[in-house]
């Protein structure tokens, strides 16, 4: 045919900038396109042999391969695919976002066809990215069991020629003339590094060649170029795409650290397959240690995308819910709908579907490995304090992430944790609540005052001690029924409705005994605190510190006023336990010398909590005059 030159049309050439000045936000993904179109030839030609042999009479070894010319500044992606006649590069490259593969699939679907390939292209606009490295574009193309070669050619300036050419074999040749400024792209180095990032996985072989070889390369040097241009660059293998049965212990961990740069192999493996609405493959992992930047809000987390074998990005935020953000690994959708730059997930819908049966299978993956009491415990002091995060803010997941919360006890061993519904099965007949303290550290903790009256009726406590704790007894409410209850906050009975009666008879009685000395205590610390009143949780300490019901706790006091936020003064209610001789001897005295010794129980119940006293001078003075006598 002669060679004939057509004019884009307005609108197209419009697109035409709008591809290469603003679509992409990399210039590299470049590479990537045109592999993928590559591999979609070639996923063509294998699909419609199977109807057609004589489309592979020349028992094809199916690969594609990247050659440079250094000299000519060109570089040259080749595959043995489909290929396209003179009418198809006419329509699929001289028309923005006609795909051929877009059509091919479209065919397919109206004849019935079941077994659709998984083509990569979608939109018909990849190819157009080559002119954001090149200022000329030539593609030479021989379509399968056709004898005559085809080429397309285009420097951008509103036009492109399509004419007769040669091509040994069957499949589509693109070469870029690259511009002066784009010269990294014709080192092997670059197309190696960018092969490995975006195009590892694709099924084919990815070779390598150098053109311009120099004419007095030495023999040994040629044998080497020549061995190395055989090896493909890409590994080809899709480790999520295989059968675990099939992988190796050795080959996740490899694949593992490839992915995170994790000296470790990782602590648990999660290979699984979505099926439903949305098909998918993923590869996930737990690893052994957290990392500091699982708390840092400006970290990059989430995991690695791919579209059929195509890598998207990585820290794809949208597929992991920020409690996971520790789960690393990859999805690998094949019908993940993408914008035409694939760069930007654009359907919420699938997203979330995504995501929901993501966060399903890890949680299911700790639920059984929960059963190992060590296995979980490793786990659990690496990355429980993240995991706790998700019953504020994933509700629909919240009972099953309460069953997989752990806290340290009063009664139990320091260092042990206990789960929630052990807890819940430990408490005794008549304990209708489960009790908890708030605290900065265990060990303050397991000292507080606030536990006595816990103890002295048998009931255990949990201690919550991680800065987490604080915002989550807002979304914890209850579990298996029961009501989470702090023990430092409002009235809190314990025992049976008999004991508690008793009790309170008796806290009514002493009240009415000091009356007078609460009243003078009152006047002594009306500025530090709302109340002063006979305590019913104390039996050992002589007086304590809590909160009414709906109050922020100390440290969260503290920690807002550290981020200089205003928090206006709570004021607490000081207990006192009636039954203690420090109470009853403090209650005999008169004037400044009552004056001290209020002042030193108010710090005493501060110091007990693990809160700052509120004048430090003071205290050390009346602590050694009191020394002294």
């Amino acid at each position: 045919m002669e060679t004939k030159t057509n004019q884009f049309k307005a609108e197209i050439a419009e697109m035409l900038d709008l591809v290469v000045n603003s679509l992409y936000s990399k210039k590299e993904i470049f590479l990537r396109e045109l592999i993928s179109n590559a591999s979609d030839a070639i996923d063509r030609a294998k699909f419609l042999s199977l109807t057609d042999k004589t489309l592979v009479a020349d028992n094809p070894e199916w690969k594609i391969e990247i050659a440079v010319d250094k000299a000519a500044k060109t570089l040259m992606i080749s595959d043995n695919g489909v290929g396209m006649d003179a009418a198809e590069l006419e329509k699929n490259l001289g028309t923005i976002a006609s795909s051929g593969t877009k059509a091919f699939r479209q065919a397919l679907k109206e004849k019935g066809g079941e077994s659709l390939p998984e083509l990569i292209g979608q939109f018909g606009v990849g190819f157009y990215a080559a002119f954001m490295v090149a200022d000329r574009v030539r593609v030479v193309s021989r379509r399968r069991g056709a004898d005559a070669a085809f080429q397309w050619e285009s420097d951008m300036g509103g036009s492109y020629t399509i004419g007769d050419s040669t091509r040994d074999g069957f499949g589509t040749s693109v070469m870029l003339h690259l511009r002066d400024d784009q010269a990294e792209y014709l080192d092997r180095w670059r197309i190696e590094e960018l092969v490995k990032k975006y195009s590892d996985f694709i099924a084919y072989p990815i070779t390598f060649r150098q053109i311009d070889v120099p004419a007095d390369e030495k023999e040994e040097d040629r044998k080497r170029r020549e061995e190395d241009e055989k090896k493909p660059v890409n590994t080809m293998v899709a480790l999520w795409k295989r059968a675990k049965k099939d992988v190796k212990d050795e080959e996740y961990a490899e694949f593992y650290k490839h992915l995170t740069h994790d000296w470790e192999a990782p602590f648990e493996t999660i290979p699984f397959s979505g099926e439903g609405q949305v098909e998918f493959k993923a590869l996930l992992f737990l690893p052994k240690k957290a990392t500091m930047e699982l708390f840092m809000p400006q970290q990059k987390r989430g995991l690695s995308l791919y579209v059929r074998n195509v890598f998207i990005g990585d820290d794809i935020e949208m597929l992991l819910p920020s409690y996971l953000r520790f789960v690393k690994g990859v999805v690998d959708s094949s019908d993940l709908p993408l914008n035409v730059s694939r760069e930007m997930l654009q359907d919420d819908a699938v997203i979330a579907k995504i995501k929901n049966a993501v966060t399903s299978k890890i949680l299911s993956t700790l639920e059984t490995l929960k059963k190992d009491e060590k296995r979980y415990n490793e786990f659990w002091n690496s990355f429980g304090t993240v995991l706790k995060e998700g019953v504020h803010v994933d509700w629909a997941n919240a009972e099953r992430l309460k069953k997989l919360l752990k806290y340290p006890t009063a009664r139990g061993d320091a260092g042990k944790t206990v789960f929630l519904e052990d807890y819940v099965k430990d408490m005794p007949s008549d304990q209708k609540d489960i009790y908890y303290l708030l605290s900065e550290r265990e060990e303050d903790a397991r000292k507080a005052p606030q536990l006595e009256a816990a103890r002295k009726h048998g009931c255990d406590v949990l201690l919550f001690c991680d800065p987490v704790d604080e915002f989550l007894t807002e979304s914890l409410r209850e579990f298996d029924g029961k009501k989470f209850v702090d023990v430092a906050k409002g009235d809190v009975a314990f025992g049976s409705e008999a004991e508690q009666k008793a009790e309170k008879d008796a806290t009514e009685k002493a009240a009415k005994e000091l009356a007078p000395f609460i009243e003078a205590v009152k006047k002594e610390l009306e500025s530090k605190v709302s109340d002063v009143r006979v305590s019913t949780r104390l039996t050992d300490s002589p007086c304590c510190l809590v909160a009414r019901e709906n109050a922020l706790p100390p440290s969260m006091v503290r920690m807002m006023r550290a981020m200089k936020n205003e928090v206006p003064d709570e004021k607490r209610v000081l207990e006192l336990n009636a039954a203690h001789p420090l109470v009853k001897k403090v209650s005999s005295m008169k004037g400044a010398e009552l004056s001290d010794a209020v002042t030193l129980l108010y710090d005493s119940a501060l110091i007990a909590e693990g809160s700052p006293v509120t004048d430090g001078a003071r205290f050390t003075k009346l602590l050694a005059d009191l020394m002294l006598k």
